[in-house]
């Protein structure tokens, strides 16, 4: 992890971890999201565009291994997404994790304590199940991940408070997080909704327009797109 952050030019960070887990496990790729019970989740680096599709769909959805791991604050392995039961169980999720190119999907809750700030998530294009020693090894990155995670102290806004200076991974996260906050604070007001409600409407119009979530909060915030509250959750208008 050393190695590749001196060839990045700057210090050891997620990514890192995200990369060095890649070589290491038998997996394709690797994501992590910062996530919260009283804000909306969002990804902090992804290693390829499945696992950046990943974690983006999971965030629309509110369904998937990334979820349920933080939720239950233990490890949600899966090895074959075909698997019937998980094809109820994400009924949504699942069928487009197949469609983006993922087969198993791996999640580990990053945790310290009673702190939890996010997921790691390993996924492969093959049905795979981790031995005891690659699940150990997937764990000790989910733990290195915790670390560099809370190293950065972020604030609520998911600005930096201090402390060493961030990749640009969470400079980036800041201003995804301030523009996607913004457009649900925008939305409580059009639809006369709390900020949760207004949080899965733009979610649910992102995923209904196979939209990314950023780049609609970024038209809600520009006046772009305008929610009614007469209006279907998967449609609005354009101003």
């Amino acid at each position: 992890m050393a190695e590749q952050a001196v060839r990045r030019g700057a210090r050891v960070g997620v990514v890192d971890v995200c990369t060095a887990a890649v070589a290491g496990l038998p997996v394709g790729g690797a994501g992590l999201s910062a996530m919260s019970r009283t804000a909306a989740s969002h990804p902090l680096c992804s290693t390829d565009d499945i696992s950046k599709q990943l974690e983006e769909l999971q965030l629309m959805l509110g369904e998937g291994p990334c979820v349920d791991a933080y939720l239950r604050g233990s490890a949600v392995l899966t090895p074959d997404l075909l698997t019937t039961e998980l094809q109820d169980h994400w009924a949504v999720f699942a069928d487009a994790a197949l469609e983006a190119g993922a087969r198993a999907v791996f999640s580990l809750p990053l945790q310290l304590g009673a702190i939890s700030p996010g997921v790691l998530d390993l996924y492969a294009d093959v049905p795979t199940v981790l031995d005891t020693e690659e699940l150990a090894d997937a764990m000790a990155f989910a733990d290195l991940a915790t670390l560099l995670l809370l190293d950065t102290r972020l604030d609520e806004t998911g600005a930096p408070t201090g402390g060493p200076m961030p990749d640009h991974s969470f400079e980036d996260l800041g201003a995804y997080r301030a523009e996607i906050d913004q457009a649900s604070g925008i939305l409580t007001v059009q639809l006369g909704v709390g900020i949760e409600e207004a949080f899965v409407r733009l979610r649910a119009y992102a995923y209904a327009q196979g939209r990314r979530l950023a780049d609609v909060a970024a038209d809600v915030v520009a006046r772009r797109l305008r929610f009614s509250p007469d209006a279907p959750p998967d449609q609005t208008e354009e101003e």
